[in-house]
């Protein structure tokens, strides 16, 4: 009797997202900068001259698929290896056949999955080949090449950066999957919406979850409930552009508010542990640091930009520890929302008193048509003044006397109140 388990090796059983890989750029998408029309890779493609490259970028954004492409598309030998289990003899092997190839008009591509697990000799192995031509190098790597690979292999290569598919990629590749293997089954659209959302950009990621979600189902519809059991965890169905999204950075927004230092940092972990980007939520931060800071702690906002720059910096999932920093520094720094109140504020005045001209003492006179019109006339220069303070209005005369920016004594802001008692009281004397 066989074992349930034997695997049977003549089983073309194959996943989802093998059976969905794209045999031409038609059927490719994302990576636009450089398989778009007339950018390098499908100009190569289109002349049959392709040269030796390097593919980096995160897992599941078609590395291995368009150095399938790039085979199927041209007069090639299409050869793969792992660096994970190949050796220098895999390499002369295949060097060998190379050399066969080339007699009879066809290239040979070499493709290297992971190549930057290659150790220095079996990257040296490449070297005179891929310069002769003997071969067309195609590695890949989620490495940056800079540091991983050797400087003289990387001299013979070209570097191509591919990004994470966009969500409105990842749509695509769903729907045509369905279309595809699954057209008997229906499928709510907030499900593959939420399917791009967790995949993260990886392409691989989805199919599985979409293939999982459809064997694991007895029904012939699937819902958000359904792909929720799948998952496990209504954390990671958070959705970028729903509700969710704006419920957790409003909770993150009101615990700092509160100097809440432990919901903050519970709020933060939701939202970056559910994949959300974390520049979107450095942005947040740096407005907080100016709407419920502001002049009580002028440093805050000079902490904001500066994670934000270490965000862009260290990226994911390293930059969790500087949003949390920040987050900490913001929950405990003194309050103050006067400049919010006093933007809030003067905005209505300006928009209803958007008719009114600049006063004429405080326009320059350019011409003498300018000055014959007064533009200037009465205007008071403060460096003439003691302490560098006049009595002159700014103000337009309909709203002459108003105070929109009204300090509080919370932190810093104290001392920014003093110093406006001291100047009114200053243009009061002249």
């Amino acid at each position: 009797m066989n074992n349930l388990f034997d695997l049977d090796e003549k089983s073309d059983f194959k996943p989802l997202a093998d059976r969905m890989r794209p045999k031409s750029l038609d059927e490719f998408f994302g990576q636009s900068k450089i398989v778009g029309e007339g950018q390098a890779i499908k100009t190569m493609i289109e002349k049959d001259n392709i040269s030796s490259m390097i593919f980096w970028g995160p897992p599941g954004v078609g590395k291995t698929t368009l150095a399938h492409i790039i085979a199927e598309s041209t007069n090639s030998s299409f050869h793969e290896l792992s660096a994970v289990t190949a050796g220098v003899k895999d390499i002369k092997d295949i060097i060998e056949l190379s050399k066969f190839n080339k007699s009879n008009g066809k290239k040979t591509i070499l493709f290297v999955d992971e190549i930057h697990r290659f150790n220095k000799a079996q990257q040296d192995a490449f070297l005179p080949y891929v310069e002769k031509g003997n071969i067309i190098l195609i590695g890949a790597t989620t490495e940056n090449p800079s540091f991983e690979v050797n400087s003289a292999l990387l001299s013979r290569t070209k570097v191509y950066v591919l990004e994470a598919l966009l969500e409105e990629d990842i749509m695509s590749i769903l729907k045509r999957a369905i279309k595809s293997e699954y057209s008997y089954i229906k499928i709510d659209k907030e499900v593959l919406k939420v399917i791009a959302n967790i995949s993260k950009g990886d392409a691989r990621t989805a199919l599985n979850t979409l293939e999982n979600l459809v064997v694991n189902t007895t029904s012939d519809k699937i819902t958000k409930k359904e792909l929720e059991k799948l998952v496990g965890s209504k954390t990671f169905l958070y959705d970028k552009n729903g509700e969710e999204h704006y419920n957790l950075i409003s909770a993150l927004h009101k615990s700092m508010r509160n100097s809440d230092v432990d919901a903050a940092l519970y709020y933060l972990a939701r939202m970056l542990e559910a994949g959300e980007d974390p520049l979107y939520i450095a942005r947040r931060l740096i407005r907080f640091a100016s709407e419920d800071i502001g002049m009580a702690n002028t440093n805050a906002l000079v902490q904001a930009i500066s994670t934000m720059e270490a965000v862009k910096f260290v990226g994911m999932p390293e930059c969790n520890v500087n949003l949390a920093q920040l987050v900490v520094y913001l929950s405990i720094s003194p309050k103050s929302n006067s400049l919010y109140v006093a933007y809030e504020s003067v905005k209505k005045d300006a928009i209803k008193t958007a008719h009114e001209s600049v006063p004429l003492h405080l326009r320059n006179a350019v011409t003498k048509l300018d000055s014959d019109l007064g533009f200037g006339k009465g205007y008071k220069y403060a460096h003439d003044f003691q302490d560098k303070i006049t009595d002159m209005e700014c103000l337009p005369k309909s709203l002459v006397g108003k105070k929109y920016y009204v300090p509080t004594v919370s932190g810093n802001e104290k001392n920014v109140k003093e110093i406006l008692e001291r100047i009114e009281s200053t243009k009061n004397k002249k």
